[in-house]
C-alpha cells in the first residue's frame, strides 16, 4: 500500500528552483535513504513530506489517517519543561486515559449500588483493554529504553532551554521514536550520536513497524538500515531499489549508459543536420530547383525538431581538491603519554593512561560520548594540562589541528581574510586556492559566522593543506561533510606522508584509514593493532 505519492512536484525557494517535476511513491514498510550533495534539496523534500510546507507545483498525497514525524537537524523551540516530562508528554492521550481510569477506580471503591458498580466495572474494563492494547502499561519501559539507547539518561532532569544544540537534537529524536509515526522522516539522525548510540538506532530502525526515510552522510548507517535509495541530482529524483553500496555501483553504470546514449544521440543529430544541409544544397543546385529534395530536407528537419534532446550527464561535479603536503618529516617518536590522568568537575575522565604514536602511524581514538576523547586531544596539543602524568612530543613536529567546534572561526572575518591570516599570500592566489575548496566569486567575502558547518570544515582544510604540517590531529573531521566531500578527504589523507591522529564516529572513515585504534573506556586507554571493525569485535568480546 502507498503511504505517500509525489506527483510532478516542483519546489522553488526564493529565486532558486530546487527540483522540478519529481515523481515517486513511498510504500508501506519502505526503508529509503535520501542521497544528494549538500544543497540539492534533501531537507526541502523532507519538509514537504512532513506537511511543513507546500510545493510550488504538483501534488503530494498521503495515506488517509496516516501520521508523519520529522526530525530536524536543529530543533528550535523554547520549553521550560524537563526532558523527562517532554518525553512523557508524547503519551498525553494515554496519560489522560490513565487519569480517567484512576478516577473510576476511586468511584468503584466507594460505590455501594450494585447496578451502578456493574456499569462502572464495564466502563473501566473497556478503558483498561484500550489502555493495554495501546501500550499504556509499557510507557515507562519504552521511555527508559529509548533514553538508554540514545544515552540521554543524564539529561532526564535537565530543562530543555539549558540543553546544547546536540542534546536538543537527541531529545527530539527520542520524542520522535516514542511517537512512532507511520512515516518516520530523519534528517541526519546520527549527528551528535556516538558509535554505540548509532548501533542502537540502527537496530531500532530495522525493527520499526512503520515506514522510514533517512537523510544521512553515514555510509555504514545507510547500508545497515535502507533497502532503497532516492538520489536528488540537478533538480531530478532518481530511485534505486538497493542499499547504499550497491547504489554507488548502479549509479556509476547508469551514468555511463546515459552518457553513451547522449553521445549516440549527438552523433545522430550531427548526421541529420549534415544530411539536411546536403539535401538543401542539392535541391538548390538542380535546374530547376528540386522540390522533392526540399520536401525531404523539410521532413527531416521536422523530425529533428521533434526529437527529445537528452541532457548531457554530469559524470563528475565540481569537487574539493585536497592534497596535504609534508615539508619536513618529524622524528621517529611523535607523541608519548605516560600515566596521564584528567578529571573535570570531580568526574574522572581517564586515569594513568599511556599512548605512543610513531612517525607515519594512522591512529584513531574511539569511545562513548563523554569519555574524554576530545580532552585527550587537547592534552596532546598542550592546550589543556593533565592532572598527572607526562606528555612528550617528538622533534621537528609541525601540528595541524582540525577542531569539531571551529570556535576560532566565530566572528565577522571574511572567508578570504580568515584563510590569509593562517596562510599569507596575495589575494589572487588565495582566491584560486579557495576555489579548489568550492568557495567561488563573492563567496570568499562572506563572513565566517554565516558559513555552514560543512563550509567551515572546507575552509579549515584549505588552511591545513597549505601549512605543510607533518602531523594532523583531527576531531570529528567528517562532521558536516557530504559523502562526496568525505571521499575526497579520505583520498587526500591516504596520500599524506605524515602522521594522523583522529577522533571520529564515522565507522567507514575509521575502517578505511586507521589500522591502529585506541579504545577509551572505563577511564582506561587500550591500543589495538587493527581498524575500527576489528577493535569493535574485541571491545564487545572482552568488555574493554
Amino acid at each position: 500500500m502507498i503511504t505517500v505519492s509525489i506527483q510532478q512536484v516542483t519546489q522553488i525557494i526564493g529565486a532558486n528552483q530546487i527540483f522540478e517535476q519529481i515523481t515517486a511513491e513511498v510504500k508501506e514498510g519502505d526503508r529509503i535513504g535520501l542521497i544528494g550533495r549538500n544543497g540539492t534539496g534533501k531537507s526541502t523534500l523532507l519538509q514537504l513530506l512532513a506537511k511543513k510546507t507546500e510545493p510550488a507545483k504538483g501534488r503530494i498525497t498521503w495515506k488517509k489517517n496516516s501520521s508523519v514525524g520529522l526530525l530536524l537537524q536543529n530543533p528550535i523551540k523554547e520549553q521550560e519543561s524537563m526532558v523527562e516530562m517532554l518525553l512523557t508528554e508524547v503519551f498525553t492521550d494515554l496519560n489522560l486515559l490513565k487519569v480517567e481510569m484512576e478516577r473510576l477506580e476511586s468511584l468503584m471503591a466507594k460505590e455501594a449500588n450494585v447496578e451502578k458498580l456493574t456499569k462502572l466495572i464495564e466502563k473501566y474494563g473497556d478503558m483498561q483493554e484500550s489502555f493495554q492494547e495501546r501500550g499504556g502499561y509499557e510507557i515507562d519501559a519504552r521511555i527508559r529504553r529509548v533514553m538508554s539507547g540514545l544515552q540521554i539518561e543524564e539529561l532526564a532532569t535537565k530543562c530543555w532551554k539549558h540543553l546544547s544544540g546536540g542534546e536538543r537534537t537527541k531529545v527530539g529524536l527520542a520524542q520522535l521514536l516514542l511517537q512512532a509515526p507511520d512515516l518516520l522522516l530523519l534528517d541526519e539522525p546520527t549527528n551528535h550520536l556516538d558509535i554505540q548510540a548509532i548501533e542502537w538506532l540502527t537496530d531500532f530502525i530495522r525493527n520499526y513497524t512503520g515506514t522510514v526515510m533517512i537523510v544521512s552522510h553515514d555510509r555504514y548507517f545507510l547500508d545497515d538500515t535502507v533497502t532503497k535509495v532516492w538520489e536528488l541530482d540537478q533538480g531530478e529524483l532518481i530511485t534505486f531499489a538497493t542499499n547504499y553500496t550497491n547504489y554507488v555501483k548502479e549509479r556509476e553504470e547508469r551514468l555511463l549508459q546515459e552518457f553513451q546514449q547522449y553521445q549516440d544521440q549527438q552523433k545522430k543529430i550531427k548526421k541529420m543536420k549534415e544530411t539536411i544541409k546536403r539535401l538543401k544544397e542539392w535541391a538548390n543546385q538542380a535546374n530547376p530547383p528540386n522540390d522533392g529534395l526540399h520536401r525531404r530536407a523539410k521532413s527531416m528537419q521536422k523530425a529533428l525538431d521533434k526529437m527529445t534532446r537528452l541532457k548531457r550527464p554530469i559524470l563528475e561535479h565540481k569537487r574539493m581538491q585536497i592534497d596535504f603536503k609534508m615539508q619536513d618529516r618529524s622524528g621517529k617518536d611523535v607523541i608519548r603519554l605516560e600515566g596521564v590522568s584528567k578529571s573535570v568537575q570531580d568526574k574522572m575522565l581517564f586515569q594513568h593512561v599511556n599512548m605512543h604514536v610513531r612517525f607515519q602511524e594512522r591512529v584513531a581514538i574511539i569511545g562513548e560520548n563523554g569519555t574524554g576523547k576530545s580532552m585527550l586531544l587537547q592534552i596532546i596539543l598542550g592546550k589543556i594540562a593533565a592532572d598527572a602524568g607526562e606528555r612528550q612530543l617528538g622533534s621537528r613536529l609541525s601540528i595541524g589541528y582540525l577542531s569539531q567546534h571551529m570556535l576560532e572561526m566565530e566572528g565577522k572575518r571574511t572567508v578570504i581574510d580568515e584563510f590569509r591570516d593562517h596562510v599569507p599570500m596575495e589575494e589572487g592566489e588565495a582566491r584560486n586556492i579557495l576555489a579548489q575548496f568550492l568557495f567561488y566569486g563573492a563567496k570568499v567575502f562572506q563572513t565566517t559566522e554565516n558559513l555552514s558547518g560543512g563550509e567551515k570544515t572546507r575552509l579549515r582544510l584549505a588552511q591545513l593543506m597549505y601549512q605543510n604540517h607533518n602531523i594532523l590531529i583531527l576531531d570529528e573531521p567528517t562532521n558536516h561533510l557530504d559523502i562526496e566531500s568525505k571521499e575526497m578527504l579520505e583520498e587526500a589523507l591516504e596520500q599524506f606522508d605524515g602522521t594522523i591522529i583522529a577522533v571520529s564516529h564515522d565507522r567507514y572513515f575509521l575502517d578505511r584509514l586507521f589500522p591502529i585504534t585506541y579504545v577509551l573506556e572505563n577511564k582506561q586507554l587500550e591500543r589495538i593493532e587493527g581498524n575500527y571493525s576489528y577493535a569493535r569485535k574485541r571491545w564487545l568480546h572482552n568488555g574493554i
